[in-house]
């Protein structure tokens, strides 16, 4: 019925393209029809959370950012926040009197339909579609999260500004007020993803697939949109070449990495075949920037690098790592990250 609203309304048939570049290139659109992120962003553009911090209630549209933007917590250097998010929350534009949304949420750009998910319960993301696109010879996901409702089905081929559903409120802690698109642009991790989640997760069922959000890194997708409005040509890699480096983990060199493989832009330097490990390099958001071979043999993973910082290393890594100052390693959690990047060995 939702859907049929939809249609029946007039909604703007100008798609703002981002980028026109090569046959190869990114050629991005926005998902909806609120295009003021290139107004300032702000509260016209990411829908805004609830928050109860030491009693204060507060509705920061700052929280549909992407990054570490939620979850306040005191530290010796002030406030900071240690919750990740891993992609923007667009607010709607289009709503019917019942204050239903009804905005049409759209592919970002050429791709295929890899998982549909239609169970709300199933996942965080409620109701969500993920696309592969391929850009230079690497794959790449963008996700649609909270539909109330798909138009695509899995293996359909979509060009960019095709409708993927509707914009809705499905998904754990949403209401008809906070409706929003949450968009993310992510590799992917690992193929093996669903052998190593039963082997080592089985906390509930995986019914995603290797397209579960713990199997996908976002990246800023918010600064990859201006970006092109500045450099049309830039590529993805460029923008990650740009990122700051958190931390690298040595891994020992194991035949079953295949990020260097699925990512040829990562491995940096000549292959060797005397390489000992890997030493893959990380943001503070958990996205491998770059990979190094390394003659130091390891028999399990360590962490070769870390910027050093007051804060205890879990707020600022998502987790991954432990400890402040000149201490810092790999948590249970950043161990089972390393484990799903070289799974099965």
């Amino acid at each position: 019925m939702r859907l049929a609203c939809a249609i029946a309304i007039i909604i703007s048939a100008e798609i703002p393209v981002v980028a026109q570049g090569s046959a190869d290139g990114l050629n991005l659109v926005l998902p909806t029809d609120n295009t003021a992120l290139f107004s300032g962003g702000g509260p016209e553009f990411y829908q805004y959370i609830t928050r109860d911090y030491k009693g204060v209630k507060s509705t920061p549209w700052q929280g549909g950012q992407y990054g570490f933007v939620r979850n306040p917590v005191e530290t010796v250097v002030g406030r900071i926040y240690m919750r990740f998010h891993e992609g923007i929350d667009i607010r709607p534009v289009h709503r019917d009197a019942n204050g239903e949304p009804l905005d049409q949420v759209r592919a970002i750009a050429d791709g295929k339909v890899v998982h549909v998910n239609l169970v709300p319960g199933y996942s965080n993301y409620g109701k969500y579609v993920v696309v592969e696109h391929q850009w230079g010879g690497a794959n790449y996901f963008s996700l649609y999260g909270h539909l109330s409702s798909a138009a695509v089905s899995i293996g359909g081929r979509v060009s960019r500004g095709d409708t993927l559903g509707i914009m809705g409120y499905t998904g754990e802690g949403l209401d008809r007020a906070r409706a929003h698109l949450h968009l993310e642009l992510n590799l992917l991790l690992s193929r093996h993803f669903e052998a190593w989640y039963g082997a080592t997760v089985r906390a509930e069922p995986n019914h995603h697939g290797i397209y579960n959000g713990i199997n996908l890194a976002g990246i800023d997708i918010a600064a990859l949109y201006l970006a092109l409005r500045r450099e049309p040509s830039l590529t993805i890699p460029e923008l990650l070449a740009r990122e700051e480096v958190a931390y690298k983990v040595l891994i020992p060199a194991v035949g079953s990495f295949d990020l260097p493989r699925r990512y040829p832009w990562m491995p940096r330097g000549e292959s060797n075949s005397t390489a000992k490990s890997w030493e893959v390099a990380f943001n503070k958001s958990g996205v491998p920037l770059k990979i190094a071979l390394s003659q130091k043999a390891v028999a399990a993973p360590e962490v070769s690098y870390f910027k050093k910082s007051p804060v205890n290393y879990s707020y600022i890594t998502r987790g991954v790592l432990a400890g402040t100052g000149n201490r810092a390693v790999l948590t249970d959690s950043g161990r089972q990250l390393i484990q799903l990047l070289t799974y099965p060995d």
